[in-house]
């Protein structure tokens, strides 16, 4: 069994998606809807949407006291995504989020969402996120160490589970 000190981790959120990962799920986003990158991170994942040729909000304001757009589409900071979920229901538009695949089994979501009919997209492989340090990405040449889904609300994807 192994041992770990919670006092010797520190918890980052500063994790970007690389744009391959957008490019797994293009299929499933409407292009007729202006979407928001909520979590501005160091801006190329919102770049990046819109290059794919959505229309995107992507600016390094505050989720918790804005509403813009018709639906958000982002990864958060794992850190706080209680909190975000939660946000991401009151707001009651449609949504696609990176989270771990571990969320799926808190009592949080359960009570969110056990009514109201979420769905999972499974990537094909892990995702292997870029840390930014300094400013500056650098690239995760290791394998991540856990799964992440796409949390999806009201966007009546084919199926409940979708395998990538």
């Amino acid at each position: 069994m192994a041992i770990f000190n919670n006092n010797s981790f520190t918890l980052y959120d500063d994790y970007m998606t690389p744009s391959y990962v957008w490019d797994w799920i293009r299929e499933y986003i409407p292009i007729d809807k202006t979407i928001w990158e909520a979590f501005y991170g160091n801006g190329e994942s919102g770049k990046y949407l819109s290059d794919m040729g959505f229309d995107i909000i992507h600016k390094p304001i505050d989720f918790y006291e804005h509403d813009i757009g018709d639906m958000i589409i982002s990864n958060i900071p794992f850190s706080d995504k209680k909190r975000i979920f939660k946000r991401l229901k009151t707001l009651n538009k449609p949504f696609i989020i990176i989270c771990p695949s571990s969320t799926i089994n808190t009592q949080y979501m359960r009570e969110l969402f056990k009514d109201d009919g979420l769905q999972i997209m499974i990537p094909p492989k892990r995702i292997n996120f870029d840390k930014l340090v300094n400013g500056e990405i650098t690239t995760n040449e290791s394998n991540c160490n856990f799964d992440c889904f796409y949390y999806c609300w009201k966007m009546n994807l084919p199926t409940d589970i979708v395998w990538l």
